[in-house]
């Protein structure tokens, strides 16, 4: 015991002061893409005809974040026109919002306020892998090591659905999962919300056009929050979090 409180105080405080001050990302991180006004038509189409998710709206000059795997292909094709900015706070409340050339609602302001009155001090949440990679999950599970400590808002993940306000989803929702998702979704007790993690959860991501999987999960479920990436990182999971509840 004595030991461990040595270590603790030899190393002191770990935890982020986020949202009282930003937490920085290393330079490499790919967030809010941002699309240059004067980006020629034929830059553009070549953007589109090689991103690997067709996320690229040519016609009105816009990348679609809930299709967008965050691979940069196109960054590389425009020479710069199209930029990934270190912008982790990219998550909205309705899903056209994620159709942007790089201007977003605050989130705070567009969050539903009776879920901040209903869920401000206390926010208890199940996590559902409905056919996920583990990419989304394990940045969801980092969100509990001291560094984010996300137990300090009032926010914890629980092991069952009857003890949770929500529920939050992760992975295409392949068709083996959709009924256990459907079945924690009803046994959730009301009023609730529902969290949509990832691309693969948005839109179907890389697996969009299989017949095994749920092209987006608002199709089969009222969504309160969109979290875009490929994976999300944990920040943008924070932010989401607090803005929309805190």
């Amino acid at each position: 015991m004595l030991s461990v409180l040595k270590n603790r105080f030899e190393q002191g405080c770990r935890t982020n002061r986020y949202p009282e001050e930003k937490v920085k990302v290393f330079p490499r991180y790919r967030g809010k893409p941002v699309i240059q006004d004067n980006i020629s038509t034929a830059i553009l189409k070549a953007c589109a005809a090689s991103c690997p998710q067709d996320a690229i709206d040519v016609q009105n000059k816009k990348i679609d974040m809930g299709r967008c795997v965050f691979c940069g292909t196109c960054e590389n094709t425009s020479n710069g026109q199209i930029k990934f900015t270190n912008d982790y706070e990219i998550s909205t409340s309705q899903r056209a919002d994620l159709i942007t050339s790089g201007d977003l609602p605050a989130l705070a302001e567009h969050a539903k306020q009776h879920f901040k009155k209903l869920f401000g001090r206390s926010l208890q949440l199940r996590q559902v892998s409905a056919a996920g990679c583990n990419a989304c999950e394990a940045d969801l599970n980092v969100l509990a090591t001291p560094f984010f400590d996300l137990g300090r808002f009032g926010i914890n993940f629980v092991a069952s659905p009857r003890h949770a306000d929500g529920i939050v989803v992760t992975g295409p929702v392949s068709r083996n999962m959709k009924t256990a998702l459907l079945q924690t979704y009803e046994a959730t007790p009301a009023p609730k919300v529902v969290i949509a993690v990832g691309s693969c959860t948005i839109s179907g991501g890389p697996f969009t056009g299989s017949p095994e999987i749920t092209e987006g999960l608002d199709k089969i479920l009222p969504v309160d929050l969109f979290i875009p990436g490929c994976p999300p990182h944990p920040m943008t999971n924070l932010h989401a979090l607090l803005s929309f509840f805190k």
